[in-house]
């Protein structure tokens, strides 16, 4: 006749061997604590790849000034922007204006929050880092692109009046 083993019943263990409740409390934290950590590196990585869109579009604005500002023939008229128009333009002191394109017209409202800040100053011919009241056919151009009023990006570039 065969015997039956008595099991041994531990205050952990049940006769049927399923979980019990603090082993499914344990699993549920852990499970909330990994959800958790998923959801905020989401967030860091959204912030981070917003980031990132609004420097693609500083850099962008800044290219267009840099266009606005070449002295150049205008395809569709025909008038030569020259050195001096830009030089003396009242929106180069230093303002905050626009968003604007290379022609200078106003950008669509996807860029509203964004605004130009370009500051002409002219430098001396040997040495650029020297600014001030120089009669010098070179000036130093410095746009600045802000978004709510905090800086996004900065470049500074030199340019020579080649109408002379």
């Amino acid at each position: 006749m065969k015997t039956k083993k008595k099991r041994c019943l531990t205050p952990f263990s049940s006769p049927s061997s399923g979980f019990t409740l603090i082993e499914a409390l344990f699993a549920a934290m852990l499970l909330g604590l990994v959800i958790a950590a998923l959801a905020a590196a989401s967030g860091s990585f959204t912030m981070a790849n917003g980031y990132g869109m609004d420097l693609t579009t500083a850099e962008f604005l800044i290219e267009q000034v840099r266009e606005l500002t070449t002295s150049a023939v205008d395809p569709d008229d025909d008038d030569y922007v020259d050195f001096n128009t830009f030089v003396t333009d009242p929106r180069y002191d230093g303002t905050p204006f626009g968003p604007v394109d290379a022609r200078g017209n106003p950008l669509p409202a996807e860029f509203s929050g964004f605004k130009q800040i370009v500051e002409i100053e002219r430098v001396q011919s040997g040495n650029f880092d020297q600014a001030g009241p120089f009669d010098s056919p070179f000036v130093r151009v410095t746009v600045t692109v802000t978004k709510g009023g905090q800086p996004i990006s900065s470049t500074s570039w030199i340019r020579a009046n080649m109408d002379e």
